[in-house]
Order: structure tokens, then sequence, then C-alpha cells
């Protein structure tokens, strides 16, 4: 084993991994070598850490979410409760008795009986849950009722 000079705590040993740059995302091989390097090697989450090359508070934090839910995924970041979502069956609904309503109408219908949203908020909504309208097919529906 090869000694570090006193105060290098990025890297590891000879032999170990490459040293890791901070704010990085680590795949879940690594974080699951580390993990059984704690669970299954009796290491400390601080000597795994080091050895990998990664942050002690990262392999105690992934060690506590394996022995609390059985694996080592990243938990979903970002964003905030939809606003859209608890209208879902009410669209469904809408849908259901006006299967070729345009967004737009959609959106009003939406808003005749409670919260408004935004034309885009619906879109997303809709392309979620595998329900796009095909826009060109509405913009010809359209012209067609203009030229009669």
């Amino acid at each position: 084993m090869t000694v570090k000079p006193a105060g290098d705590t990025k890297g590891g040993p000879a032999g170990g991994l490459p040293e890791l740059r901070q704010g990085r995302a680590v795949s879940a091989d690594l974080r699951g070598l580390a993990v059984a390097a704690v669970v299954e090697r009796g290491w400390s989450a601080a000597a795994a850490a080091r050895y990998f090359g990664l942050g002690a508070a990262s392999v105690r934090n992934w060690v506590r979410r394996f022995r609390e839910r059985g694996h080592v995924r990243p938990d979903r970041q970002g964003g905030s409760a939809s606003r859209i979502e608890p209208e879902r069956e009410r669209i469904f609904r809408i849908l259901e008795a006006r299967p070729a309503i345009s967004v737009r109408k959609l959106r009003d219908a939406l808003a005749a009986e409670g919260p408004v949203f935004d034309v885009s908020t619906v879109q997303r909504f809709l392309k979620r849950h595998g329900l796009e309208r095909d826009h060109r097919l509405a913009h010809l529906r359209r012209q067609r009722k203009g030229r009669r």
C-alpha cells in the first residue's frame, strides 16, 4: 500500500479509483462498491470514502439508504408538486366525453369548474400521460371550417 502525504484526502491508495471531482454525479455501480465495502467488509464510511475518492457524508447517506430501502439509487431531484395532477380525473372525464377537444378548449373547460391553468401546463400534463394533441390536425380543421 502506498503512503499518502498528510492532508491528502482525495483519491485512494495505489490500485484505488482515480480522484473524482467534487459536484459530479456518482454512478450507481460506484455507490454500490462503496456501500458494499462498509456493509459487507466492515469498513468505516470514512475509509470507504477515502478509498473510492468520495465524500464521507455521501457514503454514510448511501449506507443509510441501502439499509432502509435496499438500494442506493438516487432520489428524484427538483420540481414541485403539480397543481394540475389533482384534476386528473376531471381531465380524463372531459377527454372521454369529447375526444377531439383542443388543448385550449380543454383548458377553458377546466377553468369553468375550478382552477385556471396555462395552455402549456395542460399540454405538459397531456404529454406526461401520453395524450398529446396533434396541433397540425386542429389547425387544418379550423382552416376547413373557414372555407365553407
